[in-house]
């Protein structure tokens, strides 16, 4: 057996121990706790919560406009279930205030809601990218337009998944009640696949997100990237599901905010998603590092880069200087 052989399957061996994969675990965590990435994790749930009710006027919107109101009132309130009950509460309240006000109030305010949720969405995008270039060592950031117009594309991408999951998620519900009320004897195997499909779409998205918009130089392997987006997808339903322990049973947040308790608890319940979203960014990065630094042979080929340094946020501000 050759050298390289030799060394490619050892490699192989090693990723394959469970040492190998708690050591990226700790690394990841470390690449994306311990740096200024909390300062983007504020920006970017600052601006999704303030783009969450304006995308949901712009879709009501523009199905009062030519379509019935009750799909998507059911794509809402599907992806409603992955919220906290007190975060589900404000969703569904302002979902059926919107289904029950007229077709031309509402296109008035998704007119208004477009532009808000439009600048919103933007600079949410544009937070999350640079908190994803940080994590990844990226030191020559985009250029103004280069930048705006990636976050443009990846928050339209984003929207547009939103609605093809949503969707699938209300069809799968409508086939799985259908096969209940005909008596069919495999219909119960369908709430496995409703439930697992916002988790598929999460893991496709952030996969891409990682692949294509987290690198400047060179676009990160595949391998890497559906790593990163599994173990992103993972911790944030893990995430979920803590924060509704958490809110509901162990901090009573309704008696400390008072009215806008639920304003607080979507808001914890977005920063920790996003938390999720950088640690699978920094865990695909340092299987990167990890692969290059053993001379194993690239995912894919690529150019030779330099080795990972850690970059501060006033490193960055320095090299743009």
């Amino acid at each position: 057996m050759s050298r390289g052989a030799w060394g490619l399957k050892s490699s192989i061996n090693e990723i394959a121990t469970p040492a190998f994969w708690g050591r990226m675990a700790v690394r990841a965590f470390t690449r994306s706790w311990g740096r200024d990435v909390m300062l983007y994790t504020g920006g970017v749930s600052f601006f999704a919560l303030l783009a969450v009710f304006p995308a949901i006027a712009i879709l009501i919107g523009l199905y009062k406009i030519g379509l019935s109101i009750g799909p998507v009132s059911q794509q809402a309130a599907a992806l409603a279930d992955v919220l906290p009950h007190a975060a589900q509460a404000i969703f569904l309240a302002e979902i059926n205030r919107l289904a029950a006000t007229s077709a031309s109030a509402v296109s008035a305010q998704s007119a208004f809601a477009l532009i808000i949720g439009a600048y919103a969405a933007h600079r949410g995008f544009k937070a999350l990218l640079a908190g994803l270039n940080l994590i990844h060592d990226e030191t020559e950031p985009h250029g103004f337009f280069k930048f705006n117009l990636l976050a443009f594309f990846v928050a339209l991408f984003a929207f547009g998944l939103f609605t093809v999951v949503s969707g699938a998620v209300v069809t799968a519900r409508v086939l799985m009640h259908a096969g209940v009320a005909a008596g069919a004897s495999g219909s119960n195997d369908a709430l496995p696949f409703d439930g697992l499909l916002p988790a598929a779409g999460l893991a496709l998205g952030l996969t891409m997100l990682y692949r294509y918009a987290m690198s400047h130089r060179t676009r990160v392997a595949w391998v890497p990237a559906i790593v990163g987006g599994v173990a992103a997808t993972l911790l944030s339903m893990i995430s979920s599901w803590l924060c509704a322990i958490y809110v509901e049973r162990i901090a009573q947040l309704g008696a400390t905010y008072g009215s806008v308790g639920a304003v607080v608890v979507l808001l914890i319940w977005l920063s920790w998603n996003v938390n999720a979203i950088f640690y699978g960014g920094a865990f695909a990065t340092e299987m990167e590092i990890a692969w290059r630094s053993r001379g194993a042979p690239e995912f894919q080929p690529q150019e030779e880069t330099p080795a990972a340094e850690v970059v501060s946020l006033s490193a960055r501000r320095a090299s743009r200087r």
